[in-house]
């Protein structure tokens, strides 16, 4: 076994307290990434920390535990971060240990070799001409986490927007081995709900060169057999599909009204193409909220944790700070988030940013400044 086909096994509950520093290496991409995690003593307590950047570059580090916790706490902490690592297609250098001994390798999480299609967005002034185009769909846009799920001979396999095999959530996995048949489906994640989109695959039939109106015809079909739902607080939920003007214009105002994410338009007579376009393509989104993904710079008092953006120079440049909600978990130093915001300054804070949660299938090196939406008078 290669160290390139091999990964971290998790701190086993049994480990006797101790330190903890494994460094792994991600070259998926074309990137040449190196991330270290160690794990602390701090007198009876432990703290965990990382470092992260460009490998033979200088990294940046941080904590993430603001106090020292106890070894139970901080073994979860490390576990937890080694499996976003795990799933972002790092893998071990040789000679990384844990109190002094090797640590156990188990296979490295599979590149699964599907791709979704991506979305491209759109400016305002071109909704008005897709709510008209008698050739578009319109559905609602959901920010989870890009989903595919596989199901090939009863095995149920959960896959991230950069193709890797992932954990699904428990509840998902069983309600879709339930619909008792091998498939391919395309949707979003929110928590323990699916929201299914598109039919990829049937019975061992490759459904990808088909027009978008005949896989979801396939999709509605199935959804019908299986009673497939479409309200809310369902563990599968079938995403509304909106055809013709009429209904466009009613899905929109909907949205609009419930401050939904934004509305998502394909053309039904365009194939599933794996990847973005350049620019344009067969589905556009439309976002009635700015949003961007951050770095979690530091955690302030009064829940409110500081983040940042990479700068054209690979700085890291001050986004302002963003209150957590009280249902929400305050993310660790160094962790994605996702926040909605009405616009950014000039100076690069953003101006009513929302938490809106953490993204652990987004890299920190995505979470770039040119994402920011300025106000139309100030100079970007």
């Amino acid at each position: 076994m290669t160290k390139k086909d091999t990964q971290v096994h998790p701190l086993a509950a049994g480990e006797t307290p101790g330190p903890f520093e494994i460094t792994l290496h991600c070259t998926d991409g074309g990137s040449d990434k190196i991330y270290r995690i160690a794990i602390t003593p701090m007198g009876n307590l432990f703290t965990v920390h990382y470092a992260n950047g460009r490998r033979g570059g200088t990294l940046a580090s941080g904590n993430k535990t603001n106090t020292p916790v106890d070894w139970p706490e901080a073994r979860k902490i490390a576990n937890r971060l080694l499996a976003e690592k795990i799933a972002k297609g790092y893998h071990p250098i040789a000679g990384s240990a844990f109190a002094g001994r090797m640590v156990g390798v188990v296979a490295r999480p599979a590149d699964t070799g599907i791709r979704p299609q991506l979305l491209n967005p759109i400016a305002g002034e071109d909704l008005e001409r897709l709510l008209k185009d008698d050739d578009s769909i319109a559905q609602p846009k959901h920010d989870g986490e890009r989903r595919l799920v596989l199901v090939k001979g009863g095995v149920v396999t959960g896959i991230n927007r950069r193709g890797l095999a992932v954990g699904l959530s428990p509840v998902i996995a069983e309600a879709v081995a339930a619909m008792k048949a091998d498939l391919l489906i395309d949707g979003e994640q929110i928590g323990d709900t699916l929201h299914v989109f598109d039919l990829l695959e049937l019975g061992g039939i490759d459904l990808r060169g088909e027009p978008l109106g005949f896989r979801l015809g396939k999709l509605l079909k199935l959804a019908s057999q299986v009673a497939l739902p479409v309200q809310e607080g369902a563990t599968l939920r079938l995403v509304e599909t909106a055809w013709g003007e009429r209904e466009k214009r009613a899905l929109l105002s909907r949205i609009t009204q419930e401050g939904g994410e934004g509305i998502v338009f394909k053309r039904i007579d365009s194939p599933y193409t794996p990847g973005r376009p350049n620019s344009g393509g067969p589905q556009l989104k439309h976002k009635l909220h700015d949003s961007l993904s951050a770095i979690v710079a530091a955690v302030n008092a009064r829940r409110s944790i500081a983040i940042a953006l990479i700068d054209n120079r690979g700085d890291h440049l001050k986004a302002g700070n963003v209150t957590i909600p009280p249902n929400y978990v305050i993310p660790a130093v160094g962790a994605v988030v996702e926040v909605r915001y009405l616009y950014a300054y000039d100076g690069g804070a953003l101006y009513q940013p929302v938490y809106q949660g953490i993204r652990s299938d987004i890299e920190a090196s995505e979470c770039l400044a040119s994402q920011r939406k300025f106000k139309p008078s100030s100079a970007a």
